[in-house]
Protein backbone atom coordinates (compact mmCIF):
# COMPACT_ATOMS: atom_id res chain seq x y z
CA UNK A 1 0.00 0.00 0.00
CA UNK A 2 1.56 3.52 -1.12
CA UNK A 3 -1.34 5.45 -0.70
CA UNK A 4 -3.04 7.03 2.23
CA UNK A 5 -5.27 10.01 0.99
CA UNK A 6 -7.81 10.27 3.79
CA UNK A 7 -6.12 12.06 7.88
CA UNK A 8 -6.28 14.73 9.48
CA UNK A 9 -3.85 16.65 11.58
CA UNK A 10 -4.44 19.00 15.23
CA UNK A 11 -6.19 21.50 12.60
CA UNK A 12 -9.32 19.76 12.19
CA UNK A 13 -9.82 20.20 15.76
CA UNK A 14 -10.55 16.53 17.09
CA UNK A 15 -7.48 14.91 15.93
CA UNK A 16 -4.56 14.78 17.63
CA UNK A 17 -0.46 15.25 15.32
CA UNK A 18 0.62 18.12 13.69
CA UNK A 19 1.73 17.87 9.96
CA UNK A 20 4.90 16.92 10.67
CA UNK A 21 4.61 14.53 12.88
CA UNK A 22 1.94 12.74 10.13
CA UNK A 23 4.36 12.72 7.07
CA UNK A 24 7.47 11.42 9.42
CA UNK A 25 4.87 8.76 10.37
CA UNK A 26 3.67 7.95 6.77
CA UNK A 27 7.82 8.01 5.90
CA UNK A 28 8.46 5.58 8.21
CA UNK A 29 5.51 3.13 7.28
CA UNK A 30 6.88 3.27 3.68
CA UNK A 31 4.09 5.44 1.75
CA UNK A 32 4.72 7.51 -0.98
CA UNK A 33 1.86 9.61 -1.00
CA UNK A 34 -0.10 10.90 2.40
CA UNK A 35 -3.28 13.21 1.70
CA UNK A 36 -3.84 15.54 5.00
CA UNK A 37 -7.62 16.16 4.41
CA UNK A 38 -8.39 18.70 7.17
CA UNK A 39 -12.80 19.07 7.97
CA UNK A 40 -14.50 21.96 6.25
CA UNK A 41 -15.77 24.64 8.11
CA UNK A 42 -19.12 23.10 8.84
CA UNK A 43 -17.58 20.48 11.42
CA UNK A 44 -17.32 21.93 15.07
CA UNK A 45 -13.73 23.45 15.70
CA UNK A 46 -12.72 22.17 12.45
CA UNK A 47 -10.51 24.99 9.99
CA UNK A 48 -11.21 28.48 8.81
CA UNK A 49 -11.95 28.62 4.89
CA UNK A 50 -8.41 31.09 5.83
CA UNK A 51 -6.39 27.77 6.66
CA UNK A 52 -6.93 26.25 2.93
CA UNK A 53 -5.99 29.35 1.74
CA UNK A 54 -2.90 29.80 2.96
CA UNK A 55 -1.88 25.94 1.94
CA UNK A 56 0.41 27.13 -0.59
CA UNK A 57 2.86 27.77 1.98
CA UNK A 58 3.20 23.90 3.01
CA UNK A 59 6.06 22.12 0.88
CA UNK A 60 4.44 18.94 -0.73
CA UNK A 61 7.29 16.82 -0.03
CA UNK A 62 8.10 15.83 3.56
CA UNK A 63 10.64 13.31 4.47
CA UNK A 64 10.25 11.63 1.17
CA UNK A 65 6.18 11.61 1.30
CA UNK A 66 4.48 13.69 -1.02
CA UNK A 67 1.74 15.16 0.36
CA UNK A 68 -1.59 15.65 -1.40
CA UNK A 69 -3.13 18.50 0.35
CA UNK A 70 -7.02 19.30 1.03
CA UNK A 71 -10.16 19.27 2.60
CA UNK A 72 -12.84 16.51 3.57
CA UNK A 73 -15.87 18.63 2.46
CA UNK A 74 -19.02 18.10 4.00
CA UNK A 75 -22.20 17.25 2.24
CA UNK A 76 -25.08 18.85 3.78
CA UNK A 77 -28.29 18.19 1.98
CA UNK A 78 -29.97 15.77 -0.47
CA UNK A 79 -29.24 18.41 -2.94
CA UNK A 80 -25.61 17.64 -2.78
CA UNK A 81 -24.36 20.94 -1.25
CA UNK A 82 -20.88 21.23 -0.24
CA UNK A 83 -19.46 23.65 2.47
CA UNK A 84 -16.38 25.60 0.66
CA UNK A 85 -17.16 27.87 -2.25
CA UNK A 86 -15.52 26.41 -5.64
CA UNK A 87 -12.93 28.90 -5.43
CA UNK A 88 -11.11 26.95 -2.85
CA UNK A 89 -11.56 23.73 -4.89
CA UNK A 90 -9.72 25.14 -8.03
CA UNK A 91 -7.05 27.07 -6.57
CA UNK A 92 -6.14 26.17 -2.67
CA UNK A 93 -6.94 21.99 -2.70
CA UNK A 94 -4.91 19.54 -3.94
CA UNK A 95 -7.48 17.07 -3.13
CA UNK A 96 -11.20 17.02 -2.87
CA UNK A 97 -12.78 14.55 -0.80
CA UNK A 98 -16.56 14.76 0.26
CA UNK A 99 -18.59 12.98 2.91
CA UNK A 100 -21.74 12.79 4.73
CA UNK A 101 -21.37 13.49 8.75
CA UNK A 102 -23.81 13.66 10.91
CA UNK A 103 -23.40 16.99 13.21
CA UNK A 104 -24.12 18.83 9.90
CA UNK A 105 -26.15 16.53 7.56
CA UNK A 106 -29.80 17.03 6.72
CA UNK A 107 -31.21 14.32 4.74
CA UNK A 108 -34.29 12.42 3.67
CA UNK A 109 -35.73 9.37 2.51
CA UNK A 110 -33.17 6.58 1.21
CA UNK A 111 -33.61 8.21 -2.56
CA UNK A 112 -33.46 11.40 -1.97
CA UNK A 113 -30.10 11.04 0.07
CA UNK A 114 -28.91 9.12 -2.39
CA UNK A 115 -29.47 11.75 -4.90
CA UNK A 116 -27.80 14.09 -2.50
CA UNK A 117 -24.82 11.60 -2.74
CA UNK A 118 -24.59 11.55 -6.48
CA UNK A 119 -24.89 15.20 -7.02
CA UNK A 120 -21.89 15.31 -5.00
CA UNK A 121 -20.43 12.26 -6.83
CA UNK A 122 -20.78 14.34 -10.37
CA UNK A 123 -19.35 17.69 -9.04
CA UNK A 124 -16.20 18.00 -11.04
CA UNK A 125 -14.03 19.23 -8.29
CA UNK A 126 -15.03 15.83 -5.85
CA UNK A 127 -12.30 13.18 -6.07
CA UNK A 128 -13.36 10.51 -3.66
CA UNK A 129 -16.08 10.11 -1.66
CA UNK A 130 -15.51 9.46 2.14
CA UNK A 131 -17.00 7.00 3.82
CA UNK A 132 -19.69 6.16 1.80
CA UNK A 133 -21.31 2.80 3.47
CA UNK A 134 -20.84 3.98 7.52
CA UNK A 135 -24.65 4.65 7.85
CA UNK A 136 -25.07 7.99 8.62
CA UNK A 137 -27.76 8.43 5.83
CA UNK A 138 -29.43 5.25 4.46
CA UNK A 139 -28.16 4.61 1.11
CA UNK A 140 -29.09 2.68 -2.50
CA UNK A 141 -25.43 1.58 -3.61
CA UNK A 142 -26.23 0.14 -7.20
CA UNK A 143 -26.77 3.99 -8.36
CA UNK A 144 -24.06 5.31 -6.78
CA UNK A 145 -21.49 3.16 -7.70
CA UNK A 146 -22.75 3.37 -11.49
CA UNK A 147 -22.22 6.96 -10.81
CA UNK A 148 -19.04 6.90 -9.74
CA UNK A 149 -18.34 4.65 -12.40
CA UNK A 150 -19.69 7.64 -14.42
CA UNK A 151 -17.69 10.46 -13.17
CA UNK A 152 -14.09 8.61 -12.20
CA UNK A 153 -15.11 9.68 -8.69
CA UNK A 154 -13.48 7.06 -6.38
CA UNK A 155 -15.46 5.36 -3.51
CA UNK A 156 -13.51 5.00 -0.06
CA UNK A 157 -13.52 1.97 2.06
CA UNK A 158 -13.09 3.39 5.48
CA UNK A 159 -10.79 1.49 7.91
CA UNK A 160 -12.30 3.80 10.71
CA UNK A 161 -16.11 3.17 10.14
CA UNK A 162 -15.45 -0.49 11.46
CA UNK A 163 -13.96 0.57 14.85
CA UNK A 164 -15.78 -0.54 17.81
CA UNK A 165 -16.28 3.37 19.04
CA UNK A 166 -18.12 4.70 16.42
CA UNK A 167 -20.99 2.53 16.82
CA UNK A 168 -21.97 2.22 13.15
CA UNK A 169 -23.16 -1.36 13.19
CA UNK A 170 -24.32 -1.28 9.27
CA UNK A 171 -20.97 -1.14 8.03
CA UNK A 172 -19.78 -4.39 7.43
CA UNK A 173 -23.05 -4.79 5.49
CA UNK A 174 -23.09 -1.99 4.01
CA UNK A 175 -19.15 -1.99 2.62
CA UNK A 176 -19.90 -5.79 1.46
CA UNK A 177 -22.62 -4.58 -0.60
CA UNK A 178 -20.16 -1.29 -2.55
CA UNK A 179 -17.21 -4.14 -3.09
CA UNK A 180 -19.41 -6.44 -4.69
CA UNK A 181 -21.07 -4.25 -7.19
CA UNK A 182 -17.84 -2.95 -7.84
CA UNK A 183 -16.48 -5.69 -8.47
CA UNK A 184 -19.47 -6.83 -11.08
CA UNK A 185 -19.10 -3.23 -12.54
CA UNK A 186 -15.38 -2.89 -11.97
CA UNK A 187 -14.84 -0.14 -10.53
CA UNK A 188 -11.95 1.29 -8.81
CA UNK A 189 -11.54 1.78 -4.72
CA UNK A 190 -9.58 3.68 -2.31
CA UNK A 191 -9.07 2.01 0.90
CA UNK A 192 -8.74 5.15 3.38
CA UNK A 193 -7.57 5.09 7.49
CA UNK A 194 -9.37 8.21 7.97
CA UNK A 195 -6.36 8.54 10.92
CA UNK A 196 -6.61 10.87 13.24
CA UNK A 197 -3.73 10.26 15.41
CA UNK A 198 -0.56 9.38 13.37
CA UNK A 199 0.00 5.51 13.76
CA UNK A 200 -3.45 4.89 12.65
CA UNK A 201 -1.94 6.00 9.08
CA UNK A 202 -1.97 3.29 6.85
CA UNK A 203 -3.95 1.27 9.15
CA UNK A 204 -6.39 -0.92 6.86
CA UNK A 205 -7.00 -3.83 9.48
CA UNK A 206 -10.49 -3.94 9.54
CA UNK A 207 -11.01 -3.54 5.70
CA UNK A 208 -8.43 -6.02 4.50
CA UNK A 209 -10.27 -8.84 5.43
CA UNK A 210 -13.50 -7.60 3.64
CA UNK A 211 -11.54 -7.40 0.85
CA UNK A 212 -10.66 -11.06 0.96
CA UNK A 213 -13.68 -12.18 1.77
CA UNK A 214 -15.10 -10.24 -1.05
CA UNK A 215 -12.19 -11.71 -3.61
CA UNK A 216 -11.79 -7.89 -4.43
CA UNK A 217 -9.41 -8.06 -7.41
CA UNK A 218 -6.19 -6.02 -6.11
CA UNK A 219 -5.56 -4.09 -9.56
CA UNK A 220 -8.72 -2.28 -8.82
CA UNK A 221 -7.66 -1.22 -5.12
CA UNK A 222 -5.94 2.18 -6.10
CA UNK A 223 -3.83 2.60 -2.72
CA UNK A 224 -1.19 0.27 -4.65
CA UNK A 225 -0.70 2.33 -7.86
CA UNK A 226 0.14 6.19 -7.33
CA UNK A 227 0.04 6.18 -11.47
CA UNK A 228 -3.33 4.43 -11.50
CA UNK A 229 -4.79 6.83 -9.12
CA UNK A 230 -3.77 9.97 -11.07
CA UNK A 231 -4.44 7.99 -14.07
CA UNK A 232 -7.85 7.41 -12.95
CA UNK A 233 -9.12 10.64 -11.34
CA UNK A 234 -7.20 12.62 -13.76
CA UNK A 235 -4.97 14.19 -10.84
CA UNK A 236 -1.60 15.82 -10.61
CA UNK A 237 0.88 13.53 -8.76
Amino acid sequence: MLLDLHTHTLASGHAYNTLMEMARAASEKGLRYLGITEHAPSIPGSCDPIYFRNLHVVPRELFGVKLLLGAELNILDTHGTLDLDEWYYEHCLDLRIAGIHRLCWQGGTAEENTQGMIAAIRNPYVNIISHPGDGTAELLFEPIVLAAKECHTLLEINNSSFKPARGLGASHRNYAEILRLCKRYEVPVILGSDAHFCSDIANYEHVLPLLRQAEFPDALVLNHSPEAFFAYTGLRG
